[in-house]
């Protein structure tokens, strides 16, 4: 079962591909220039579909920044790669030349903006007032810290020259937003931190959330945001501001889409394919053990069933790290699966993210069988302790069941299906 698993999790992210997608979002070109600028993990395949797709004749050039190992060659607009999840010193400098461009730009041109997951790091300008260490520092506490995507977003946008919509009141030019979202409910104004996008977070909120989560900030990141509470600095640009008036964003590739097309797959293979849901979120290991309820009840309480029942969800859940392993939070919620289901029979799962990249390392999730977790403990091979350690990584490795595909030069977020064969157990 499990590579039809993996079939169903490669038609969820082809459905997201921007290559076949893009195209039919692209407006005719206007009187004067074009200009491409974008960041995310998909920037670079998004870039190239607005490539194949404007006319030769037309003047188009630009510049995106996608994550390393995530780029490809374009002919018309520049690609840089940088860092991610913690931005780096090569994402400030593109993050520059993007604004620089955007600004120079008058009332008769355009400019598009390619966004997708990841973008909230590629597109780092810090307020001159904010280091890009401290930058760092906060970003790489607010990754351990458990905070949801939304949340973390909402701090780097109020320390951002570009996000929460003040890319889109840089430039005088009409701007058309492009966005492949990677955030549950696709929210515009979360996806990479909202560069086009109206914001309705403030300085204070962003304050919150550091203390919500106990982070300890770098005293300037502190300093600029409880200057900004108090009034000293602009807010980022709110719903009704002019600026909006000329600017037009477009979702071209969710969740929902890609989960549906994996669902197909399996229903093509004559299995009950129920789709849970595309806003999943919450502490990975802790979601783990309500869907391994639900698996249970299946199995054990279920009405007997003909086919085989599968269980599909996305959105994107966080992991609170506390140990010193190597993973990430698909293959964190597919480990706390597979200690709470390693007893039963007939269950299959896959977890993976849509991007190639599941956390700190090269996978893009994992997969586990009934069967290999009865090898696994036979070999004293436990999850509990692995999850302790958050070391999901190390446990799928140890069943030789990662998955690897490099990146994928999209982004919708998790791909999860819980697969449970026909024959019911009497208990």
């Amino acid at each position: 079962m499990h590579q039809l698993l993996l079939e169903s999790f490669q038609a969820a992210v082809a459905a997201a591909d921007p290559l076949h997608i893009t195209a039919r979002h692209l407006p005719a070109p206007p009187r004067g220039r074009t200009v491409v600028v974008g960041a995310g993990k998909a920037a670079a395949s998004m870039a190239r579909a607005v490539e194949a797709a404007w006319p030769a004749d037309a003047p188009l050039e630009g510049l995106v920044v996608t994550r390393y190992g995530h780029g490809m060659p374009l002919d018309r607009i520049a690609c840089v790669e940088a860092g991610h999840p913690v931005p780096d010193a090569a994402g400030e400098r593109a993050a520059g030349d993007i604004l620089r461009l955007a600004c120079d730009l008058g009332e008769d041109d355009l400019l598009i903006v390619l966004v997708s997951g990841g973008g909230s790091s590629l597109l780092s300008l810090p307020v001159p007032a904010v280091p890009m260490a401290a930058l760092r520092e906060v970003t790489q506490s607010l990754l351990r810290s458990g905070a949801p995507i939304e949340s973390m977003n909402v701090v780097r946008k109020h320390l951002s020259q570009l996000q929460g919509g003040r890319l889109a009141a840089s430039t005088r030019a009409r701007v058309l937003g492009l966005i492949v979202s990677d955030v549950a409910g696709d929210d515009p104004s979360a996806i990479a931190s909202g560069p086009t996008v109206a914001d309705p977070s403030t300085y204070a909120d962003a304050l919150d959330i550091l203390r919500r989560h106990g982070v300890q900030a770098p005293r300037p990141v502190v300093d600029w945001l409880e200057g900004g509470a108090a009034g000293r600095h602009p807010e980022t640009p709110k719903a009704g501001d002019p600026v909006f008036q000329r600017v037009e964003n477009h979702v071209i590739a969710t969740a929902q889409q890609s989960l549906q097309a994996g669902a197909r797959v399996l229903r093509r293979a004559g299995i009950q394919a129920v789709v849970l849901g595309d806003t999943v979120t919450g502490e990975a290991r802790e979601v783990a053990k309500v869907y391994a309820a639900l698996a249970r009840q299946i199995v054990r309480h279920g009405e007997p069933f003909d086919a085989p029942v599968a269980l599909v969800s996305g959105g994107e859940c966080t992991v609170t790290v506390r140990g010193s392993g190597r993973g990430g939070r698909c293959t964190e919620f597919l480990l706390s699966l597979a200690a709470e289901l390693c007893g039963e029979a007939r269950i299959s799962a896959l977890a993976c993210d849509t991007d190639g990249i599941d956390g700190s390392e090269d996978n893009a999730g994992a997969w586990w069988d009934s069967e290999r977790l009865r090898r696994a403990a036979a070999r004293d091979v436990m999850p509990g302790p692995w999850l302790d350690a958050n070391d999901a990584w190390g446990y799928f490795r140890e069943l030789d069941t990662l998955v690897t595909t490099g990146p994928t030069l999209t982004n919708v977020n998790d791909y999860r299906v819980i697969l449970i064969e026909a024959e019911r157990t009497s208990r």
